[in-house]
This record gives structure tokens, sequence and C-alpha cells, in this order.
């Protein structure tokens, strides 16, 4: 692919789960090659689909929750979990339980789990709890809320530190948001994937093929280098590198498989009947 005199603008996210997908913008031999034709900003998931939406992007590993008719899905690749993910947890204060939750502080780098979290209340509980926009500090959280939800990094770091969260705010239940939405529709649960404006693609000299099989190739050689991102991120974030590795090997599935799709479509589905997000009638592919 010969260089572009306007690279693509690519709001990307700085945690942990994403990493094998960016091995190729972040690694040599390729990073070189491709910093000719995409220009990387790293930011908030939340904000990932603001930056598309506003035009200040043109491709973005964005929440499912932020789709939108104008946003064209590129196939292969996804941010997903078969069973549990481990990082998306609601944490429930004692004596509450799911059925009595009435405050929910969230993340506010969450939108996609925000969402999963209402639709678990709303629609499989029957119940309204209020839910808070706050900084992912879980002691803070819990302090005047019946549950946090936190995502990313701060769920793994707060699995880590249950022992000393739960001394200082009580006993606590731990619900992981991708089993239960998996114990309810017996499918996958899906946070992420990659969407294009797809005008930008004219405008930067891109074809859909390209730009779909550099970001399907990225992602196979990141999973190759499983080893590297272990010891890339060990020193970067406080857990065990035999749980990074489960982590990227086991808890995350990377692959946009025919039932992430029916995942998308049925959690935008919940969301719009219970007034969360605005219907989106069909999904938009590249």
């Amino acid at each position: 692919m010969s260089a572009s005199s306007h690279p693509v603008r690519v709001a990307a996210i700085k945690f942990l789960n994403p990493a094998p997908l960016m091995w190729d913008f972040e690694h040599p031999p390729l990073a070189s090659t491709l910093a000719e034709s995409y220009k990387l900003h790293y930011t908030l998931p939340s904000r990932c689909a603001d930056e598309l939406l506003a035009g200040r992007a043109d491709l973005g590993l964005i929440p499912i929750a932020s789709l939108t008719p104008d946003l064209a899905i590129v196939p292969g690749c996804t941010i997903a979990s078969l069973k549990r993910v481990r990082s998306i947890q609601l944490i429930v204060k004692q004596p509450h339980t799911l059925e009595t939750v009435r405050t929910v502080a969230a993340d506010d780098a969450s939108r996609s789990s925000r969402t999963y979290a209402e639709i678990l209340f709303r629609n499989f509980l029957g119940t309204s709890p209020t839910f808070l926009t706050e900084h992912a500090d879980p002691l803070a959280m819990l302090h005047h809320a019946d549950a946090a939800l936190l995502i990313g990094d701060p769920a793994l770091l707060a699995l880590e530190s249950r022992q000393q969260i739960e001394e200082t705010v009580g006993p606590c239940q731990w619900f992981d948001l991708a089993y239960e939405w998996r114990l309810r529709t017996g499918l996958p649960w899906v946070a992420a994937v990659w969407a294009v404006r797809p005008e930008a693609l004219h405008k930067n000299h891109l074809t859909a093929t390209q730009l779909t099989e550099q970001l399907i190739d990225s992602r196979d050689h990141g999973l190759t280098h499983i080893d590297d991102l272990v010891r890339e991120w060990t020193p970067r974030i406080a857990i065990p590198p035999a749980t990074i590795r489960n982590y990227l090997t086991v808890n995350i599935h990377y692959t946009l498989t025919e039932d992430c799709i029916q995942t998308i479509e049925l959690f935008r589905r919940y969301a719009a009947k219970s007034g969360v997000l605005p219907p989106l009638p069909s999904l938009h592919f590249l």
C-alpha cells in the first residue's frame, strides 16, 4: 500500500485487552510502515466513538453501545468473551443482592458495560437502579452506592485487591458481567468492534479490503506474541504474569464470529426496548 498524505486517524484504547489487536501498530517490523498510513491516538473506550462521530477520528475501537447507522463495522476483529471476562466486574455490597441494588456507581470509562448492567437489571431482573457516573475507584464508589461497576484494567486490579477492598467496605458479591450475559442468553459477551467512517477510506486512499486485512493481520500477529505482551504488561499493571497470560488467551476472544454478531443485535434490541439506547435497525458492515 502506498503512503497516504492523509493518514487514517485512529482512536485506540490503552488497556490490556486490546493489546493483541494493536500489535503491528506498536511493534516492528510493521509499525513504521503502518505509521505512514495510520495516526494513532489513545483515549478511553467511552470517548473513542465520540471522536469517530465528531469527525476527529476515522477509525476506532468502539463500544458496541456506540454504533450508529453512520458507522461501518470492520469484519474480523472484536473484544469479546466466551464465558468469564474478568475485566467487567459488578461489585455488590452486602447485605444487598442483585435484586435489591438501588444505586450503581459506574466507571466513567464505561459505555457498553454500563448498558449491559442496565439490561441485566431492567430486562432480566425487572428493577431500575439509579446509575451514577464516577471515576474508577471501588472504595469511593462503594462508600455511597450499593454497587460499583468497573471495567478494563481497574476491574482487573480490583480483583487482585479484593481482600483489601472488602476489609474496608465489608463483604461484597462480585459478578462477572460476561458470565451473567452468557448465563441468560447463551451467547458470547461482546464489548467492542473496529468501526470506521466509510467516507474516510476514499479520502485516505485505503480500500475496505486493505483495512480489514491489516487489522486482522495485526490481531493474528499479536496472538502469536503473547509471551512478549506478558513481558511488556507485567511492569505496567500490578497483576501476576500468569493472570495476564490467562486473560489474553482465555478470558478475551478476539474473532468476530456469527455468534458475536447475534450478541450485538440482541444487545441493541434489549437496550432499545428498555430505553437505554436508541434503536439500531440493522448493523452496517464494511
